[in-house]
């Protein structure tokens, strides 16, 4: 109720504003796979790494149509710190900034519907910057694909959330760019896809 309500308020204040179009209906036919990669798994505290993002129209993945941010470390991160979060692959050169970074994924993002695995917490992490840059959260329709795996392989919801390259095996989805963002992204909307089509066989042998 909250967020649909903070959601308004934001469609409101900014309707008439640089990105008011974010905030229309989408009549498109594209989806978006968001991938974020983070200093930590708290999301009240963590910093973006890396955002990534690949669309997906019909029953393809345009990695031709793709988006990858590396931004610039926050303050006291090195290659140790790194190490310590568990991350790799992450260039210790100098990136974007995150105002920069956020600019140029709504521009790509738009008000297509977002696909991630784990996608409330990729969109906590987005939501706490673009609040306090912007001043509005992503207004996008959203699928969860944790919750979308668990719903049609029926596991319980109160189970640990499965791992998400044992889902991609189990779906046998090839795991595209191992610790890349982008690869991530890429994984997930392949994954989308292939229960997507599991779901229509489904429907059709039912």
């Amino acid at each position: 109720m909250l967020k649909t309500l903070r959601r308004l308020v934001d469609r409101h204040r900014h309707a008439h504003g640089q990105y008011g179009w974010l905030f229309r209906p989408y009549t498109g036919e594209e989806l978006v796979a968001l991938a974020v990669q983070s200093t930590g798994g708290d999301v009240r505290s963590a910093e973006p790494l890396a955002i990534a993002a690949v669309r997906l129209r019909g029953d393809r993945v345009l990695t031709s149509e793709s988006l990858e941010l590396r931004l610039a470390l926050p303050k006291g991160l090195d290659a140790e710190a790194l190490r310590r979060h568990g991350l790799r692959g992450i260039d210790l050169d100098d990136g974007v900034s995150m105002d920069q970074a956020l600019a140029r994924l709504l521009d790509f993002v738009g008000n297509r519907p977002l696909v991630g695995w784990r996608l409330d917490r990729d969109l906590a992490l987005l939501n706490r910057q673009l609040r306090a840059r912007f001043g509005f959260e992503l207004p996008n329709a959203g699928i969860d694909l944790v919750q979308r795996y668990q719903r049609h392989h029926h596991h319980s919801r109160l189970e640990v959330a499965p791992a998400f390259e044992r889902v991609a095996e189990q779906l046998e989805v090839p795991l595209m760019g191992r610790h890349s963002v982008l690869g991530t992204a890429v994984t997930t909307a392949l994954m989308h896809l292939r229960l997507d089509r599991d779901a229509a066989l489904a429907h059709r042998s039912g």
